[in-house]
Formats: structure tokens, sequence, C-alpha cells
């Protein structure tokens, strides 16, 4: 917000409404205002030279043309007759005068005076006369010093207690920032993609700058937006953008500003913050993390939070009780849509939900090409193959992926970015951190290739597992190896084939060491969680199971809301066990026939292993050609079902002869067929 500038270089007035109205000091000579440090540091050197001036400054001014004499000097000269007059102060002792030739004297003589001496200085015609000389210095430097000591003291306290003071009675005062035109810079044009999110708040914005279109036509615009979407999908940006955008005050706050420890504060903050709203309306209102403060009430242990709860109902009463000519528009984001408290989401208060859901193909591209415009790329770098191989990746997720290519091409000494520093960058993300240096026996790093062959060979021999992408038995974050599979497109719902074919893959590793080995190991923990995991959803919450038949019931993995910390599941024992039963068949199943797919092709799991063991890490077409011809022929009709690199993403290779294909077992149900109407 522009600054009202009095006096250049000397005062000016400040109107960020974050700043204290009143004078601010400026280094003379500069535009700079003078830090408070620095303030602090003058106003101390100043006191300093103020004191020593009143100590040195009086002496300065006392003639040079007088001669110091001993006391037994003077006394001497007297006797000689060669002092004409000597003025003794009785305080201090100090003897000044005039000798017989004019020169001024002074000398320090005892005090109080002896008697005696005084009388010699007599007998010998010398002038004696008494002063009892009293300077300001003198006198009441001593006392000065003190009251000023005295008066500082109290002036720190004072201001130290107004500033308690108005901290207490600013602290229902609301915590939002207000933003003008000139900040942000973010508009629409810097958030990629979302062109049904970007048009459905840009005719909020719209509707700010120009009211009387709608106004004619009878339409009224949201009181509230709600921005719906999982962590990293941009909803602050796109609410950044609407204050780039928007011609009108913007007011941006976080969920969490309103809790305070003090009771009411949070209602109070909610008052306040809707007040200068209104008083500078039209305007915007942005509350991040509503979640925070917008829970459903009654829930959690002991009943709700009494604070939290009264703030949102001061919050709901502010959203109620809009006129709609007022024209002012809350915006909330949040990614827990589930936990809000009802009455928040009802017509009147936030009347629209737009899901800002993770990127697609379309979206991924443009996304990548905001965060890499002022990068430098090779020319062989293609960005839309990067977006096909980032399925999944958020906006922010794809801003690290891009800033990972950038520091792996300086780590590289290249003065671009390639494709094989996005290549890199993804494993990175997707794999997690190279541990290279972390030493493994041979025992382990056999188990472990043996492991991840069965896992790359089964990914590549099913039909329905994603395309094989890398292997590798170096460590990589919390894995000691990683065998990496990529979706060849965005996958919005998973058929039941695909699920199995999962699962089966999952089994890979656990069943290639019982083959192998004869036994079992600790590598496999974090598979068998997944694929029960995986397995439990199937049975309970996708009705893929005979016995269970088409029920649902939603996941009790964790007490959600304190509303489900007494009752956890709405259905009998019974059914329980019926749960357990299903969810084991389906487990069972699938490491039988990973049993079988890995026998056909043990020869392919040994060679695979060997190539591991030799280079450490394997593309999914050194893979593929490694299996194939293990086999004798390739598997697969249409080329390798892998995805090797980015650069080859979607190229296949031709295949030989007729394919071996090895079919999944008949299951042990199917879905009932709908008669014909």
């Amino acid at each position: 917000m522009p600054q009202l500038q009095f006096a250049p270089r000397l005062v000016r007035v400040s109107t960020e409404p974050n700043d204290k109205p009143g004078l601010k000091k400026f280094i003379p000579g500069s535009d700079r205002p003078m830090a408070p440090e620095s303030r602090r540091r003058f106003i101390t050197i100043a006191i300093v030279a103020f004191v020593l001036g009143i100590l040195f400054i009086p002496s300065l001014f006392q003639s040079k043309n007088v001669k110091t004499l001993s006391y037994s000097a003077l006394i001497h000269d007297a006797r000689n007759q060669g002092v004409v007059s000597a003025s003794i102060n009785n305080n201090t002792g100090v003897i000044t005068g005039q000798l017989t030739n004019g020169t001024n004297y002074t000398t320090n003589g005892p005090a109080p005076t002896l008697t005696n001496e005084i009388d010699t200085l007599r007998t010998n015609n010398v002038n004696v006369t008494f002063a009892n000389p009293s300077s300001f210095a003198s006198t009441f430097l001593p006392y000065l010093i003190w009251i000023l000591i005295f008066a500082g003291f109290m002036i720190f306290a004072s201001r130290q207690a107004r500033g308690q003071m108005n901290g207490m009675m600013s602290v229902g005062r609301s915590k939002a920032k207000q933003f003008n035109q000139d900040r942000p810079k973010t508009t629409f044009a810097d958030v990629a993609g979302y062109l049904g999110v970007k048009q459905e708040i840009s005719e909020v914005v719209e509707f700010l700058k120009s009211p009387g279109r709608y106004k004619e036509i009878g339409a009224l615009i949201p009181k509230g937006i709600l921005l719906v979407g999982p962590p990293g999908t941009g909803k602050t940006m796109l609410a950044r953008a609407v204050a780039g955008e928007a011609g009108v005050p913007f007011f941006s706050v976080s969920g969490s500003d309103f809790m305070e420890m003090f009771v009411g504060v949070g209602a109070s903050r909610v008052r306040d913050l809707f007040n200068t709203a209104r008083k500078q309306s039209p305007a915007i209102v942005f509350i991040d993390e509503i979640d925070s403060i917008g829970r459903k009430r009654g829930a959690g242990v002991g009943g709700g939070h009494d604070e939290r709860e009264q703030t949102l109902n001061q919050m709901l009463n502010e959203l109620d009780g809009f006129d709609p000519t007022e024209g002012i528009v809350v915006i909330a984001a949040t990614n827990r849509p589930d936990v809000l408290d009802p009455a928040l989401l009802r017509p009147g208060r936030f009347d629209r939900q737009i899901v800002v859901p993770l990127p697609d193909l379309g979206e991924r591209l443009p996304i990548l090409q905001v965060h890499s415009k002022d990068k430098p790329l090779d020319p062989d770098v293609d960005l839309e193959m990067v977006a096909r191989g980032t399925p999944g990746m958020s906006g922010a997720d794809l801003a690290n992926l891009v800033n990972e290519a950038a520091l792996h091409a300086v780590r590289r000494n290249s003065p671009t970015i390639g494709m094989e520093d996005f290549e890199s960058a993804r494993d990175r993300v997707l794999m997690g951190q190279l541990r290279d240096t972390m030493v493994l026996t041979e025992d382990e790093r056999q188990r472990i290739a043996f492991h991840e062959s069965g896992h790359a060979l089964l990914a590549y021999v099913l039909d329905k597992t994603d395309p094989l992408h890398k292997i590798t038995i170096i460590p990589r974050g919390m894995a000691l190896g990683v065998t990496m599979t990529l979706p060849e497109e965005d996958r919005h719902i998973m058929a039941r084939q695909h699920l199995e074919d999962s699962l089966c893959m999952r089994m890979g590793g656990r069943v290639a060491e019982l083959l192998v080995y004869g036994d079992l190991s600790t590598g496999a923990a974090d598979d068998l969680q997944r694929n029960t995991d995986l397995a439990r959803r199937m049975v309970r919450e996708w009705g893929m199971s005979k016995e269970i038949g088409p029920m649902a019931w939603g996941s009790n993995n964790q007490v959600f809301l304190g509303e489900d910390l007494m009752h956890t599941r709405d259905y009998s024992d019974h059914t329980s066990q019926m749960i357990d039963d299903e969810v084991e068949r389906i487990l069972r199943e699938q490491e039988a026939r990973a049993i079988e797919v890995l026998t056909l092709h043990r020869r392919g799991l040994e060679a695979l292993t060997r190539a591991l063991l030799e280079h450490e890490t394997l593309d999914g077409e050194t893979a593929a050609q490694i299996i194939d011809e293990a086999h004798g022929e390739p598997i697969h009709v249409r080329g390798t079902k892998t995805v090797s690199a980015l650069s080859s993403m979607g190229k296949a290779s031709a295949s030989g002869s007729k394919p071996t294909r090895v079919a999944p077992p008949t299951p042990a149900w199917q879905p009932p067929t709908l008669p014909a109407v």
C-alpha cells in the first residue's frame, strides 16, 4: 500500500495495516528507517555524552595561565612576601590567588584549612578570603544523575506496562492480513490447469468488481465458497490468485489464528474480522485450514472444546447474518471436509463447495511448464513425457520434482536440466533418497535380489499390473530394495482383476524367498501390511466377496471423531469373523497364484537375480528382456509391458514369436449377470 511522506529523509507516516500509526525515524541522508537497535544505541550514546559534557565542559573554560603550586611552596612564598592574595575554599581546601609577579596560582590545601597557616598568610600581608563556591555541576549533578536514572526506569516500566495493557486489550483483535492490488503478485495466469475451479472463483471476483450485472438478472453470489482437495493441490495458491485478481480488499487468516488460551478470544477475533471487512465492503475473506475451528461440535473425549465451539458459533452467526448487498464473500480451504460441522456447510453459509483434485495429465503439463519457465532446459527435455510419468502427483509434488531435477543438474555440473535429471528426481521423489553408503552382507544382498526379482517378474508377467519401471537393490529411503511400477495413464477406478494382480505382485518377494530358501524373512513386512489393508477394503468397503455380498462398512483404522470412540463398528461378531475369513481367503489365493507363476518362471527369476547382483539397478526394459530370454520367447504380444525411462515413455519394443501368457486362475466367484430388461 502506498505510503504518505511528509518530510523526505526525516519522517514518514505509515499506512500499512500491520504498522502502528505514527512517525518513523529515518537515518539522516537515507530513505531507510532506523532499526530499533540503532535507535537505542543512539539514545544511549547521547545520554553518556550529555553527562560527560556536564562533568568536563566547565573545565574547558578555565584559564590556561594558572600556575599550580604545592601547598608548602605557597607557604614559603607567602613568608617571602611573594603572595598577594589567597582565596580559600572551605569545602574542598583549594586555594587560588595571585603572586606578586602577577601570576595566578592554584594549590590544594587541607580541608579545613589550619588556623596557624591562615595566620601566617595574614601576617605576611596576604589578602586572605574565604569562599564557598557552588556550581550547578558540582552541587546538583550527583542528584541529577540519580534523577535521570530513576526517570528512565519509570519511563521504561510505563512503556512495558502500556505494551502489556495494549496486548491484553488487543488480544481480541483479528490477526487477518489485508492485501491490496500490489501484493501478492499471483494471478490466475500463474495457476496452471483447474479451468473449472478458476471459472467459479473468478465469477466471485467479477461479482465484487461489477455487481450490477448480476443484480440486473437477480443473481446472488454465494456467501461462502469452500475449496476442498488433497494437500498440495493449490488451494491456498488459488486464494492468492484471487487476492491478486481482485480489485477489492482481501483479508487472509488461518483457522488457528482464532484460537488462544483466553476464553472468548476466538469469538472476539471473528467479530473483529467481519466488522473490519464490512467497513471496507466489498471485500473477500479467506480462511485457510478452516477445519481447525470448524470441526463438528460435541465431538471429542469428554465433550467438545468449549472455546473452539464458541468460536465456531460466532462464525456461524456472522455467516448467517450477512446482508446480500454487503458484498462480502468468504473463501475457505480444507483437506478434511468430512470433519466439518454440518451447520457450516448448509446453504446460506458455505453455499458452494469446489473440489480441487489431483491434477490429471492435461493439467500436469501446464503445471510443469509454469515451474520450469525460468529454468534452463535441454532441448531434448519433453515435459509431456515427464507429465505422463508422474501420475498421482499434486502441484506441490511437481514443483518439488522440478526443483530436485535442478539440484541434480547442479550436482553433475551441468548448465542445463536434462531428461536424466528429471528421471533421477522422479526416482528420488517416488522411491526415496539413495543410501549407497549402507553396507550389506553378501547373503543379505542375495536375499534382497531374489525378493525384488519376485516382485519384478510378477509385475511384468501379470496382465493387469502397472508397467515395470525400475528395480534396484541399493537401499533407498527406509527400504533395502525397491521395485517400481508406473501406470500408463491416469486411473480413476480400480477393477477387481487389477486389485488381485496387485496383491499377487506384492506377494512376489515373500514367495520368491520361500521358493529359493525354504524359509521367510522380515523383508516382506511392508508388503504384507499393504496387502492386508487392501484385501480388507475389498471385503469391507467394495463388496468384492461372495460370502459378504453387497455390503460395506467404513474403515475403522482410527478413531476419527469423538463420536466414534464408543462405537467403532456396526456389524456383529459373526460378520467380523466372516470378514476375517474372506480376507484370509483372498490373500492365500493370491499367494498360491504367485507360487504358481514364479515356479513356471523359475529360470527368469534366477536370471534376473544374477543381473541384479551384478548391476544393482535395472530398468524395466532390461528386466523384461532378461525374463523373455530365460522363458525362451516373449511373454507379451504387444511388446514388453514396461516403462523404463521418461524419454521412452509409451514406446513398446517389437514382439517376437508366438507369446506364452500366464493366465490367472479362475476366480472363485463371478459377479451376477443382470437380467435383460
